[in-house]
């Protein structure tokens, strides 16, 4: 619609972008009324948001885990990017892309190198020039190979090739797709350490269990999505034998022999500082003051840029990439034996896999048991009332719970949150992966719901 109806920023496609003749070509039969079937949204719809989008003044897309997790999950997002390279909604007040993480330090732990093949600032492992350099600041030789990512993981410690695992403030034993796999592969670990702060599924499997500090108990900095670094600070102490959670990794380290020798995660934070473009002009000072600065900042008096790539982006050219994208089915789609999509996510009341939000009795109270949510002409042809146990059944296994209905969901769509261990709603998703970002297919699986017995008599 928006190239069709020439309502693209045909300036700033000709100064800021590239790859936009290659985009008009391959969406060229990506017509409203194509994608209608396919998206479930009437095709007038569609030329409704296209337009509406196109000639605001400026506008944001916010997405969450409904668009990168699939096997094409990268390709959604790189088609985000191309819509608002396209409007020019990039780089001014109001604009931009947003991706709504899934806890509250994602961004800072990406930043600092928690990607498996990436170095702090996502320097690639494989850039030789990269690596030299920090060999040569941490005085040790580095695996030149890209790391493993979760589900990855999870399958070589299936197949027995990893043998020992690690695990901290990670529930994989709930959150994991395929869960019979997944748990079936921390069984078969030689050793398995949990550091978390309460007794999770995943600890049920552990051979060691270190007592971690939560938020409240500890100093140190989170970063959002925004970019922005923000100052926490212990407001409680730490109950029992509860150790902070750098604490424990330095004497690790230091019984094999490394000498680590932090005091405080200001230490940690200096050291980030001095591999970390990112951060420069921000120091623990700063943040102690300040409570919360924005990156990047030119020095230590300078305000954080609140918005970026207004006068170019890190690419080769100083160009945004349009990267078009064929429409793929899901790893699986429904069939007789399986015709419904069967999709998961949160709460409102429960985050992740419970772990900490049922301990909560105020909010277990308002959520307190597993329910499959669906339309209401899904319930009335199941014949059952409300409150029914059901069983959802899928290629990878079965669980049973109760029935909701919910009038917002579209026939032949049913939702499960993962956060009940007494149906844990990963026993049934589909550990296909996207080919580049590698995240599992967490939100489409082929299914199909039974009337329980208890249900039926």
């Amino acid at each position: 619609v928006i190239i069709a109806e020439k309502l693209y920023d045909s300036s700033y496609v000709a100064t800021h972008t590239e790859g936009f003749e290659e985009l008009k070509a391959r969406t060229a039969h990506t017509t409203p009324e194509a994608m209608a079937p396919i998206c479930g949204i009437d095709a007038d719809r569609l030329r409704e948001v296209a337009r509406g989008y196109a000639t605001a003044g400026s506008a944001m897309i916010f997405w969450g885990m409904g668009i990168s997790q699939h096997t094409h999950g990268t390709d959604n997002s790189r088609c985000l990017i191309s819509l608002a390279l396209l409007t020019g909604n990039v780089g001014r007040a109001g604009t931009g892309l947003h991706p709504l993480r899934g806890q509250n330090n994602v961004q800072g732990a990406s930043d600092a190198g928690l990607i498996p093949m990436f170095f702090p600032d996502y320097k690639p492992v494989t850039d030789a020039e990269t690596r030299t350099k920090y060999e040569e600041f941490w005085g040790s030789q580095l695996d030149p190979d890209r790391g493993l990512t979760v589900v990855e993981i999870t399958e070589a410690a299936y197949d027995g090739d990893i043998k020992a695992m690690y695990i901290m403030g990670e529930n994989p034993a709930m959150s994991d797709p395929d869960q019979q796999h997944a748990r079936a592969a921390l069984a078969n670990l030689d050793i398995l350490v949990v550091q978390d702060i309460f007794m999770t599924e995943t600890a049920a499997f552990a051979d060691v269990i270190l007592p971690a500090s939560a938020f409240p108990e500890k100093d140190g900095t989170v970063t959002n999505t925004d970019r922005r670094v923000q100052m926490g600070r212990a407001a409680v102490p730490m109950p029992g034998e509860a150790r902070q959670d750098w604490w424990i990794i330095q004497e690790l380290a230091n019984r094999m022999g490394l000498g680590w020798s932090y005091t405080h995660p200001r230490d940690v934070f200096a050291e980030m500082r001095m591999v970390m473009p990112s951060l420069t002009g921000i120091s623990w000072q700063r943040l102690e003051a300040e409570d919360a600065v924005t990156y990047p900042c030119a020095d230590e008096t300078s305000p954080g840029r609140d918005v970026i790539f207004g006068e170019g982006f890190p690419t080769p050219t100083g160009r945004g990439r349009m990267t078009p994208a064929e429409v793929l089915p899901p790893a699986e789609t429904p069939d007789e034996e399986y015709p419904i999509v069967l999709t998961t996510g949160r709460l409102l009341e429960h985050w992740h896999t419970g772990s900490m939000t049922r301990r909560s009795t105020v909010l277990d109270a308002i959520e307190p048991e597993p329910e499959v949510h669906m339309a209401p002409e899904t319930l009335q042809g199941l014949q059952v009332e409300p409150g029914a146990l059901v069983r959802v059944v899928t290629r990878r296994g079965e669980i049973e719970l109760a029935a909701r209905v919910d009038p917002k969901l579209p026939s032949g769509l049913i939702f499960v949150p993962f956060c009940f261990f007494e149906a844990p709603a990963n026993y049934l998703t589909n550990p296909a992966l996207d080919p580049y970002g590698k995240i599992p297919e967490l939100k489409f699986s082929a299914a199909r719901i039974e009337v329980a017995t208890e249900a039926a008599e």
